[in-house]
């Protein structure tokens, strides 16, 4: 293995226990839920989920989960102007 490979993994371990330095503002994931498969997305600092829940309540144990693993990490919503 080269000098600079092994800067590049140093560096990745250092940015992985830096959480605070990564914010998401746009993804989309493939919950497997006890039922269904669910997809979810985030976008603008907003959450959508597929499963019926949150389509008549806005939020779900899916985006409610996300949510947790992904605290710190998630960037806030951008307001309109």
């Amino acid at each position: 293995m080269d000098y600079g490979m092994i800067g590049k993994i140093e560096k990745a371990k250092r940015y992985a226990e830096e959480r605070e330095r990564i914010r998401f503002e746009v993804f989309q994931a493939t919950f497997d839920g006890e039922n269904n498969p669910h997809t979810v997305k985030y976008e603008n600092g907003a959450w959508r989920c597929d499963c019926d829940f949150f389509l008549s309540r806005g939020v779900c144990s899916h985006t409610m989960a996300l949510e947790r693993i992904l605290e710190g990490m998630l960037s806030l919503p951008v307001e309109a102007v």
